[in-house]
């Protein structure tokens, strides 16, 4: 999984199958909190599920200023590509 599309399709796959998000809700410019219903803990689970899933270390610096989905996206594909060198 190197672009950023694969990245946003396994987070989608995430959101959609493992918290019950809509899919029509599920875009880059959403915001986690006010457009999917995502709290503090579910945040954390999210993190976890994408570490397992794509086998990167995330820690809560990487995550501090996410507020979009697309926040996720471009910080899960800088670990990526850190991780690949």
């Amino acid at each position: 999984m190197n672009t950023k599309e694969e990245i946003f399709k396994e987070i989608r796959d995430v959101l959609a199958g493992d918290f019950e998000c809509d899919p029509e809700k599920i875009k880059p410019e959403a915001l986690l909190v006010e457009d999917l219903d995502l709290d503090s803990i579910d945040a954390v689970d999210l993190v976890v599920r994408l570490q397992q899933r794509i086998k990167i270390k995330v820690t809560a610096e990487d995550f501090k200023s996410i507020r979009t989905l697309g926040d996720v996206v471009d910080v899960i594909a800088r670990l990526v590509e850190q991780g690949a060198r």
